[in-house]
């Protein structure tokens, strides 16, 4: 299962801050995947979740953002061409390469897969390529304008729209798009290329797929999506593609990192993102996490807040521990639950709270929890399983304190 997706922001080819968003995988990381969207569409549509879901079940972390001007990034898209989408996927694949690893993989859907195409050669760590419903040519995009290319022609601008919104289309845009020769950078990828397409796309016809595949050199592999349209609309259609290209590209990949041994994984580490004020990445073991502040307190709210893990630990330790005895004690326990609020209160208004606790004063923190059972069990039984509830170790090391030690690591570099 993957984390929360990590909320990011980086500087795009145009000077504005693209907000992006990076899916991790709950284990290992095998491999970072870079994707792009469709034209005038958001890193947030059904096929980029799905896909980006698929891959992280796969240990393959996936950068997804928005292009300038669409979406959450800032910017004018007005002033954006093709060749300023290509450059702010160069300003992404340069975040992942110098804050966590370059992209091996890389995905690009409808005008967003022309960009990959053309952009792939210029990131020599990636491997594998993959386009869904992408035109062969950047200029096949202006068939959408229908009768108002004369318009941009000769005004220097005109309005068009799209998907039920209007967007600003100026003449360099057209331009742009006419100076690209994507099958050209696809003749000479030197990468593995997964072509996927519907047959039914109104949109982008299957031609367009036909034409990369023919241009491209081995290793090449073709899939059609039978009823899917354009967008992947469908949930269905989105979740098979992710899955066929989470399949695919692991033959491109090298094998899962080996874990490491016992002695390696001591501890949790905590380090922060540099993203946002408070966002840090939690690893223990195989795991990886996320641990933020909500965005009352100025975080992204991209991850449980300290005190959220605390809880966290609490909760878990009850659970767990209330199992065991009941398992021991062969009772008939069906399902066990633990909701725990936390809050800091008054000292003296602390009536659960001991004597010693109440005369220090000021205030203290209250962890209350509310404990479900599930199953034939008498009132004793419950009464006694939430006795064995304050039995859980992290209950008591919450009780009676715990030394913290601290001192500077041995090597500054992270």
């Amino acid at each position: 299962m993957a984390t929360r997706p990590l909320k990011i922001e980086f500087d795009g080819a145009l000077g504005a801050k693209l907000a992006a968003r990076l899916d991790l995988p709950a284990g290992e990381i095998r491999a970072f995947a870079l994707f792009a969207h469709c034209f005038t569409c958001s890193k947030d549509i059904p096929a980029a979740r799905h896909i980006a879901g698929a891959l992280s079940r796969e240990g393959i972390a996936v950068l997804r953002f928005d292009f300038t001007g669409l979406g959450a990034s800032g910017g004018d898209f007005s002033h954006t061409g093709f060749s300023s989408n290509v450059e702010d996927l160069k300003r992404a694949a340069d975040f992942l390469r110098q804050n966590y690893q370059a992209p091996q993989l890389l995905i690009g859907h409808s005008l967003g897969g022309a960009a990959i195409l053309s952009v792939a050669a210029d990131i020599p760590e990636a491997r594998a390529v993959v386009t869904i419903g992408a035109p062969s040519d950047a200029d096949h995009v202006v068939h959408n304008f229908h009768g108002a290319v004369d318009q941009i022609q000769e005004h220097g601008s005109g309005e068009v729209e799209l998907a039920g919104r209007t967007f600003t289309i100026r003449k360099e845009f057209l331009e742009d798009l006419e100076a690209q020769s994507v099958r050209d950078r696809v003749s000479k990828l030197g990468k593995a290329l997964l072509v996927m397409h519907a047959p039914l796309d109104d949109t982008v016809g299957i031609d367009n797929a036909t034409n990369i595949f023919v241009a491209a050199k081995h290793p090449k592999s073709f899939l059609s999506l039978d009823k899917a349209d354009h967008l992947l609309t469908r949930s269905q259609d989105a979740a098979y593609a992710a899955r066929v290209i989470a399949g695919w590209v692991t033959g491109y990949l090298d094998p899962m990192p080996a874990v490491a041994d016992e002695a390696e994984q001591q501890g949790v580490d905590v380090v922060e993102t540099r993203q946002g004020k408070f966002q840090a990445m939690v690893s223990s073991g195989q795991h990886r996490l996320i641990a933020d502040e909500p965005a009352s307190y100025g975080g992204f709210d991209s991850g449980p807040s300290p005190y959220d893990y605390l809880s966290v630990a609490l909760g878990a330790c009850t659970v767990m521990t209330l199992r065991m005895y009941a398992d021991r004690k062969e009772l008939s326990v069906d399902r066990i639950g633990t909701q725990v609020l936390h809050d800091k209160v008054h000292a003296a208004d602390c009536v659960e709270c001991s004597q010693e606790q109440r005369q220090k004063g000021g205030r203290i923190d209250r962890f209350e929890r509310v404990i479900t059972l599930e199953g034939d069990l008498d009132a004793s039984v419950r009464a006694r399983m939430l006795e064995i509830a304050d039995k859980c170790p992290v209950h008591r090391t919450l009780e009676s304190g715990a030394a913290v030690v601290t001192r500077e690591a041995d090597g500054q570099n992270l």
